[in-house]
C-alpha cells in the first residue's frame, strides 16, 4: 500500500510546550495539496495554549517543494486551492501561538509561504529557497512579493525574474529566514523548545555564525542595471515597458554576468515576467503588508493559472520534462499591455477577497 495514501499528509503532536506540526508527503517533497491546507488549519486550531508551533517536513528532501500544482494545472479548480493556501499562509503570519519553521533542505514556492512568514524561521546548511514561479508561467505568490519586494537594493527583482535559489546565508540577508542552525541539531532543538521558556532565547543558544552571503555581491552589478531601467519607465503604470527596458538592460551591459542573466531570464514566462515586475513595484509603492500582498496574490494568481502559459509550464519542467516551453508570447516585448492590464484589474464582478 502507498504509505502518502495510508499515512496522514499533516502530522499534528503536543510534545511538552510545543506543538509539532509536519507536512508528511516526503516523495513530493511535501508538496502542498488541498488535503494538506485543511490539515493545517486544524492543526493551527490544535495548537492553542502551546508555547509555540514547530513546523517541519518530513523525509530527507525537504521542508516543502512548494504547491502541488499539477492539481491546478490539469482540472483543479484554482481560486479554491489558492484561497485555500494563502488563507493558511496569514494564519501562520499572525498566529498568537509563534511558529518556528524549520526550513531544512528544499524550501520553494509554497513552502516559502508556510516557513517565511513564520515568526521565527530557521534554516541549515542544507537549505535551499527560491520562488520559481516565472518558470512555470504565473508568478511568485503565497506573500512572496513582500518578501520579494523587502529585499535589499533590486535583488526582489533579480530572484523573481531568474528564478534564483538561496542558500542558507542568502535567505537570511535578504530576509527570508532569521537563524542558521546546523542540521544535526534540529532534533536536540526541538526537544529545547518543547521543554519551554521564550522560543527566541532558545534559538539563539542554537544559532550559528552566519557566512557571507554570496547573492549580496549581485548587487554590485544588478542593481546599477536595474535601477536606470525602472527609474526610467514606471513599472506599476508601464510593467510592460520597464521589464523590457530591464531585459535591455541587462542585454546592453558589457558584463559577461549580465548577458548571462539575460539568458536566463529569456528562458522564463514573458506574461509571468511581467506581472512580478508590477507586483514588486506595487507593494514597496502602497507598503503592502503581508495580508495585502496576499489578496493581491488571490486576485492576480488564478488569472494566470487559467492561461495556456501556465498549462504548458507545468507540461515542460514537471510532466514531459524537457525544460522546453513555448511561451506565449515568445519575447517580453510583445506582451499585450491589455492582457497585462486585465490581469491586475481589480476583483471581476461578484467575486470576493480573502477577507483578511
Amino acid at each position: 500500500m502507498n504509505a502518502e495514501v495510508s499515512e496522514p499528509l499533516i502530522l499534528v503532536a503536543r510534545d511538552g510546550a510545543i506543538t509539532r506540526v509536519t507536512l508528511n508527503r516526503p516523495r513530493a517533497i511535501n508538496a502542498l495539496n488541498t488535503e494538506m491546507f485543511a490539515g493545517l488549519a486544524a492543526a493551527l486550531d490544535a495548537a492553542a495554549g502551546s508555547n509555540a508551533i514547530v513546523l517541519d517536513g518530513a523525509g530527507e528532501r525537504g521542508f516543502c517543494g512548494g504547491g502541488d500544482i499539477k492539481q491546478i494545472a490539469f482540472g483543479g479548480d484554482p481560486r479554491a486551492l489558492f484561497g485555500a493556501e494563502y488563507l493558511v499562509d496569514y494564519r501562520v503570519s499572525a498566529s498568537e501561538v509563534p511558529v518556528v519553521a524549520l526550513m531544512d533542505g528544499i524550501a520553494m514556492g509554497g513552502g516559502i509561504g508556510l516557513g517565511g512568514h513564520a515568526a521565527f524561521r530557521v534554516v541549515t546548511e542544507r537549505s535551499r529557497l527560491a520562488m520559481p514561479e516565472a518558470r512555470i508561467g504565473i508568478m511568485p505568490d503565497v506573500g512572496g512579493h513582500y518578501l520579494l519586494a523587502n529585499a535589499p537594493g533590486r535583488l526582489g527583482e533579480y530572484l523573481a525574474i531568474t528564478a534564483s535559489e538561496m542558500g542558507s546565508a542568502d535567505a537570511i540577508a535578504l530576509g527570508f529566514a532569521d537563524t542558521l542552525v546546523r542540521s544535526d541539531r534540529l532534533d536536540d532543538l526541538r526537544a529545547a523548545l518543547a521543554a519551554g521558556g521564550d522560543p527566541a532565547a532558545t534559538l539563539a543558544t542554537f544559532a550559528e555564525p552566519v557566512p557571507a552571503a554570496p547573492l549580496l555581491a549581485v548587487r554590485e552589478w544588478f542593481d546599477p542595471i536595474a535601477d536606470a531601467a525602472l527609474q526610467a519607465v514606471d513599472a506599476v503604470a508601464d510593467p510592460v515597458g520597464a521589464t523590457a527596458a530591464l531585459l535591455q538592460g541587462l542585454e546592453a551591459s558589457p558584463l559577461p554576468i549580465a548577458a548571462e542573466t539575460a539568458a536566463i531570464v529569456r528562458g522564463m514566462c514573458p506574461v509571468s515576467l511581467v506581472v512580478s515586475v508590477a507586483q514588486i513595484a506595487r507593494t514597496r509603492a502602497e507598503g503592502l503588508d503581508v495580508a495585502g500582498v496576499l489578496e493581491d496574490d488571490y486576485r492576480i494568481v488564478p488569472r494566470l493559472a487559467v492561461l495556456p502559459n501556465f498549462a504548458e509550464g507545468v507540461r515542460a519542467q514537471l510532466v514531459d520534462k524537457d525544460r522546453n516551453p513555448m511561451w506565449v508570447p515568445e519575447r517580453v516585448a510583445d506582451v499585450d499591455r491589455d492582457e497585462i492590464a486585465a490581469i491586475l484589474a481589480p476583483h471581476d464582478a461578484g467575486q470576493s477577497g480573502l477577507g483578511l
